[in-house]
């Protein structure tokens, strides 16, 4: 610890939600599952790190879907003492005039070369403060956009006085990872007008706060831009003229756009695959936007099977992922052994939490992740009959889903029951499941235990994707659209297929296109390997693990931002 406190190298990472442990209901999705990978291999690459998020007492939500496929909500508590230190430091800020005190609670990342990552998560649940406030860091995504401003004060503003207080005065780079935390940069602002023996900001310490941050964009999908007016900006933030006055704080002088402000404030910004910050550059025209491409953390999310293979075959890939690319000498018997192992594991669970009867013989697809209109889960059943028709004559197919629609997304909410509805309709002829509470651990026995995963996202909304990541490393293929990371990953035929040719179609007929493309491929490609050329579907098993593994790992990603972002001045 005292390391990393004289370490004029560390890195502060700023996430809203972060995913280190399936019983820790700080995360909902990609985002936070993504931060969790960061630290994790930031501990293994010895990295000098410090990560702040919320602590989310009651998590984002427990998932219950009626017969329907219809969602119902409510909290998720985690017993919060069992798993993190509170830590003696207290630090507070204003929310609309009322001072807000704040405490943090501590957890230990430890990387595999023994260095220590803390987490601190932000809570506001205090005695000290009116019932309402308490509230504040109970949510993951809660409330409406008066909650959510004031939970990015306590991040980004909080955040920054917190590390102050628990001693870390030498950080080299504020990373913020999506604009949730870019208040921060008020904070690191108003540091640098003390130090000039100000009461006020100045574009002079915007050049200084500049030098100090990075900011990683994640998407494009317009809601995921948080976005305020002046009038609520200033009601809970206070009239600040010379904070809000200075050049590109405000969007058009009207909008708090917290992702224009973290590019305004950012030495470095990058989006999340090559396609992504190249569709980054032109949303946001006039901004310097690179790219680093997503990883998973290897160590987590390859499955006992594949982990003891690994063990055997490559002793070395945990600390050097690129070595994975060895596994093309691992002999092909060995790869489908450990993959029958954890397809079989995922299949016991499946039909004893749904009392259906899966068949670890069958060719089974995989589609999870949050319920999102845009990522199109349904396009699977376009075409109900041709689908029914292609398991009945060329191959058996059965489809595992699973994933959480946002409480306030009633487009994910209707995906949810469109494919309960396809389930039923497929009830004699596909086995059709649908697994509640979409989890870390569910996450990591779905990736690995399937035999393709599928990817349907509507092009060019998919910045980057991970989930692909995980099976790939499983020596799962993916059959995905031309979108995020698989326009890099794809190697036709030799890592896994593609769906369409990642052209943008029409609104019109983009997912009758899309859709024949992946029946075509299942019929005749995919399933003929499966079923009457195994050694050529283990062929692609394997380069997806040497081929895509070796590369798209956080340890690979961190790097990138070692190289290129934090030490870039």
């Amino acid at each position: 610890m005292q390391d990393l406190l004289i370490d004029r190298n560390i890195i502060a990472y700023f996430s809203m939600e972060i995913g280190i442990d399936e019983k820790i209901h700080t995360y909902s999705g990609g985002l936070g599952i993504l931060a969790g990978d960061t630290i994790r291999s930031s501990a293994d690459l010895k990295v000098p790190m410090v990560a702040i998020s919320l602590l989310y007492r009651k998590g984002h939500f427990h998932q219950k879907l009626e017969k329907n496929g219809l969602q119902r909500e409510g909290p998720d508590p985690w017993p919060v003492k069992e798993f993190m230190q509170e830590m003696s430091a207290r630090t507070h800020v204003i929310i609309h005039g009322r001072t807000v005190h704040l405490r943090a609670w501590k957890y230990e990342v430890k990387g595999i070369t023994g260095l220590v990552v803390p987490v601190y998560f932000l809570d506001a649940d205090l005695p000290e403060n009116s019932e309402w406030d308490r509230t504040l860091t109970h949510h993951l995504y809660g409330g409406d956009n008066y909650y959510r401003l004031c939970q990015e004060v306590i991040l980004g503003v909080g955040g920054a006085r917190m590390l102050k207080e628990l001693g870390y005065n030498n950080i080299r780079s504020f990373h913020m990872n999506e604009g949730h935390s870019a208040l921060l940069t008020m904070e690191l602002l108003d540091d640098e007008a003390k130090k000039a023996g100000r009461n006020h900001v100045t574009e002079e310490d915007c050049k200084k706060v500049h030098k100090k941050c990075v900011f990683t964009t994640h998407t494009i999908v317009p809601a995921a831009h948080d976005k305020f007016t002046r009038e609520m900006a200033e009601m809970i933030i206070g009239k600040r003229d010379d904070f809000f006055g200075l050049d590109g704080v405000l969007y058009n002088g009207t909008v708090l756009n917290m992702t224009y402000l973290a590019l305004k404030m950012s030495r470095y910004v990058n989006g999340v695959a090559k396609s992504h910050g190249e569709i980054s550059r032109e949303l946001f025209s006039g901004y310097s936007i690179n790219s680093i491409t997503n990883g998973v953390h290897a160590g987590t999310w390859v499955s006992d099977p594949f982990r003891e293979l690994f063990n055997k075959h490559i002793p070395m890939w945990q600390n050097d992922n690129f070595s994975l690319r060895y596994a093309l000498s691992i002999p092909k018997d060995d790869i489908w052994e450990a993959h029958m192992l954890a397809k079989r594991k995922l299949i016991d669970h499946v039909n004893k939490e749904t009392r259906l009867y899966m068949d670890e013989n069958v060719l089974t697809i995989g589609f999870a992740r949050r319920a999102a209109a845009y990522k199109r889960a349904d396009l699977l059943f376009h075409d109900i009959e041709r689908l029914r028709t292609i398991s009945n004559n060329i191959g058996k197919i059965q489809v595992i889903f699973s994933g959480k629609a946002h409480p306030a997304d009633n487009g994910g909410k209707n995906l949810i029951k469109r494919i309960f509805d396809a389930k039923n309709a497929l009830s004699n002829d596909i086995e059709i499941v649908y697994l509640e509470n979409y989890n870390m651990n569910l996450g990591a026995m779905i990736t690995s235990g399937v035999d393709i995963w599928l990817n349907t996202p509507e092009p060019p909304k998919e910045a980057s994707g991970t989930s692909g990541m995980k099976a790939a490393l499983n020596g799962v293929p993916n059959l995905s659209v031309l979108d995020g990371w698989w326009i890099e990953g794809n190697i036709e035929g030799v890592t896994g297929w593609s769906i369409g040719n990642g052209a943008l179609a029409d609104e019109k007929n983009k997912n009758l296109l899309d859709a024949r493309s992946m029946y075509d491929k299942l019929e005749n490609i995919i399933l003929p390997l499966y079923y009457h050329d195994r050694n050529s579907f283990i062929d692609v098993m394997r380069n997806s693990i040497a081929i895509n593994g070796s590369f798209f790992n956080t340890h690979r990603m961190i790097q990138e931002y070692v190289l290129n972002a934090y030490c870039c001045y």
